[in-house]
């Protein structure tokens, strides 16, 4: 990998030991590294550094890993995030997701196990890059079609059927579809981009999600005209609501 080419990686990590093993082992396998030994020095590194992806420990001194993520996401939705921390417990790991992390791994953690869900997270950031977006492919805050008004940065959309409080999937999936209308997306692709394949995604999941879109922001949900599906590929959002 030459130098050009590294990902560039922050640790918001207070423990050093584990910030300055995973420095080692993330530049071995290539990465550029630098750390941050709390949750301050960390959002100014985000700021200064622009990572492509980072890891972020949660009990920290100044500000705490809930706040760095908070901070992060009310600017950048994209930007991948892996919570590395000895909180275990569901109430952590679903509040951490409720604030927008990508994936969350508990200490002591496998070495390999993190290393290759930083190759995932890092694959499906790559994916959304390589698409043509235009010349603006920075966070998209709000989207407007037809009757809807979807405010991403608030997780809220207005429909014709009332206000919807969404979640972070919902969102995610939601700026894909807006950052490529009319454009059939691959079943594969799309899970791939919002969910990553792990054990608790099934190919089901998008189907469900979509059922849910119809229902929030079609006039006749059995008859869509913003997000349809086609045959053997995906799905495609039409922001004129032309159908297909």
């Amino acid at each position: 990998m030459t130098e050009k080419s590294k990902t560039r990686i922050l640790v918001v990590e207070d423990e050093r030991h584990i910030a300055e093993g995973l420095k080692l082992n993330l530049e071995l396998a290539g990465h550029e590294v630098r750390l941050a030994a709390n949750g301050r020095l960390g959002l100014e590194q985000w700021q200064e550094f622009k990572p492509d992806l980072i890891i972020l420990d949660i009990m920290m001194p100044e500000v705490d890993g809930h706040g760095v993520l908070q901070k992060i996401r009310s600017t950048d939705l994209r930007l991948p995030i892996l919570i590395l921390s000895a909180k275990n417990a569901s109430v952590d790991k679903v509040k951490a997701f409720k604030g927008g992390v990508d994936d969350y791994l508990g200490k002591p953690f496998s070495l390999e196990e993190l290393m290759l869900r930083v190759d995932r997270l890092l694959l499906r950031s790559t994916w959304n890059d390589k698409q043509d977006v235009g010349e603006d492919a920075g966070p998209i805050s709000s989207y407007e079609f037809g009757p809807n008004t979807v405010e991403l940065d608030l997780m809220k959309a207005k429909t014709l059927s009332g206000d919807v409080d969404l979640t972070e999937h919902e969102v995610k999936l939601l700026e894909l579809f807006f950052r490529y209308p009319d454009r059939p997306l691959k079943r594969e692709d799309i899970l791939e981009a919002v969910w990553g394949y792990g054990e608790q995604v099934h190919t089901r999941t998008l189907d469900n999600f979509m059922v849910r879109f119809r229902k929030y922001f079609e006039e006749n949900p059995k008859k869509p005209r913003y997000f349809c599906s086609v045959r053997g590929v995906g799905y495609l959002f039409s922001p004129e609501g032309k159908g297909r």
